[in-house]
């Protein structure tokens, strides 16, 4: 299975930031839109971070409210670790264990086209899954 199944399973909306903004502004837009990450752009749109409730939380537990104000340049992960939508989701999954994390950027080129979370391949796994399994129960009924 591909990334792309996943991301059109899902959808491409993928809900961004960037990098001038502040962390506030990042945590409204995290509780807002019920996500747990963000990418993050530079001003021509290419992505140049991912911010997570990992790292807002890690500034709150080292700066206290005060890192509210900070810019999310410089809290969040640079260089994220991303996939394409021809990249396997085994693959992809291999990465997210690898590394403890829960989302990964897809791009096309240097475009932002998606993110794949671990519940969306799960999601993905489980209908192929119950698709084959009542494909497979349909069969033995019919050969009864």
């Amino acid at each position: 299975m591909l990334v792309r199944d996943v991301v059109e399973n899902k959808g491409r909306r993928v809900v961004i930031l960037d990098s001038e903004a502040t962390v506030g502004e990042a945590l409204a837009k995290l509780v807002q839109n019920n996500i747990g990450s963000l990418p993050i752009v530079d001003h021509e749109g290419r992505l140049v971070g991912i911010l997570s409730e990992r790292d807002v939380l890690r500034l709150i537990h080292n700066r206290g409210d005060r890192g509210g104000r900070l810019s999310v340049a410089e809290v969040m992960t640079r260089s994220p670790i991303t996939c394409g939508m021809e990249d396997e989701v085994e693959v992809v999954m291999g990465k997210m264990s690898e590394r403890n994390i829960a989302k990964i950027p897809v791009l096309e080129g240097d475009d932002l086209v998606g993110i794949v979370s671990v519940g969306d391949v799960v999601r993905v796994l489980y209908d192929k899954v119950h698709t084959e399994n009542q494909h497979l129960i349909s069969y033995i009924q019919g050969c009864v």
